[in-house]
């Protein structure tokens, strides 16, 4: 038996990248008179595109435009653009989730500067929350294109560096949110990470696979020479181990050792010489072809039998 250090880990595939797509949807009927290019990033307060000539700008929040915003409004919404407008340096007015008429006043400001109608209300479709600044992965329209509620415009992503990798379902226990991780990159090099997102995805059936379900995991870069290394890539594939669970300084025996008991449980068989004897035994973590055992008589040095 030895003493020793256990880690449950697994590596697996994974695409360094820009983390989870997301897809930016019309809501404004008209022409598309401007789209970004792919790779583009957009901060706050900038436009993503434009509908006949009027742009559609990015703001910064959690909760989606769901409804106009006129003086009466009140909710987190209100909050939220009301937040926004103090960032681009709009003023009059504190926030609060309630639009008055100072937030109208500074609303129409911010339409003049943008060149729409200064009406002091925020339509529907006007504006896209998002998390943060973000970098457009790809177009799924073309300028000239009409649009309207429910049409898909282009996709995007955050502007941090990501890594993105699928793990089969039985390997659920590997993805908690906020668990360290480690990335190696097409050079070989290891940097740490941490994973920010885990969401469940199914593929359906094509050509000779079946439908399958996997757990996508989104890992961030963690520190600054890890984002510094991944400079020198775009995209590009990467290997990232998991660690489930470490026990440090435990007792181990091979796997193959352990002996299904007809009352339950597990023992192993302690080799004494020319004599063995079988004991019951608790185990622990398996990991790398060894399990993690503890129980009367287990001890560093003991000699575990191996079924022959």
């Amino acid at each position: 038996m030895l003493r020793q250090t256990l880690k449950d880990t697994r590596s697996a595939d994974a695409r360094l990248g820009f983390g989870r797509e997301r897809t930016a949807v019309g809501r404004l009927p008209g022409t598309l008179t401007r789209l970004p290019a792919s790779g583009a990033e957009i901060t706050r307060g900038k436009a993503l595109y434009a509908v006949d000539n009027q742009p559609v700008v990015v703001l910064y929040g959690s909760l989606p435009a769901y409804r106009a915003l006129a003086k009466g409004s009140e909710g987190p919404d209100v909050r939220q653009l009301e937040e926004n407008l103090a960032a681009l340096g709009y003023t009059g007015f504190a926030p609060d989730e309630e639009y008055t008429d100072a937030t109208a006043r500074a609303v129409r400001r911010w339409q003049d500067d943008l060149g729409l109608k200064e009406t002091g209300t925020v339509e529907p479709g006007r504006v896209l929350f998002t998390a943060g600044a973000i970098r457009v992965a790809g177009l799924e329209a073309e300028l000239g294109d009409q649009t309207g509620p429910g049409r898909k415009l282009l996709s995007y992503t955050g502007t941090a560096r990501a890594v993105t990798a699928e793990l089969d379902i039985s390997d659920r226990r590997l993805a908690k949110q906020g668990t360290a991780v480690q990335v190696t990159l097409p050079d070989g090099a290891a940097v740490q990470g941490s994973i920010g997102g885990v969401s469940t995805v199914s593929k359906p059936a094509e050509g000779q696979k079946k439908a399958e379900t996997k757990i996508k995991v989104v890992v961030g870069l963690t520190d600054a020479r890890a984002r510094e290394a991944v400079r020198a890539y775009d995209e590009a594939g990467v290997h990232v181990t998991f660690t489930a669970g470490t026990r440090k300084d435990v007792l181990t025996v091979p796997v193959a050792a352990l002996l299904a008991l007809a009352e339950g449980g597990f023992g192993v068989e302690l080799v004494e010489g020319s004599t063995s004897t079988y004991v019951p035994v608790t185990t622990g973590l398996f990991a790398d072809g060894r399990v993690e055992i503890s129980g009367s008589g287990i001890a560093r040095g003991a000699k575990a039998g191996m079924p022959k």
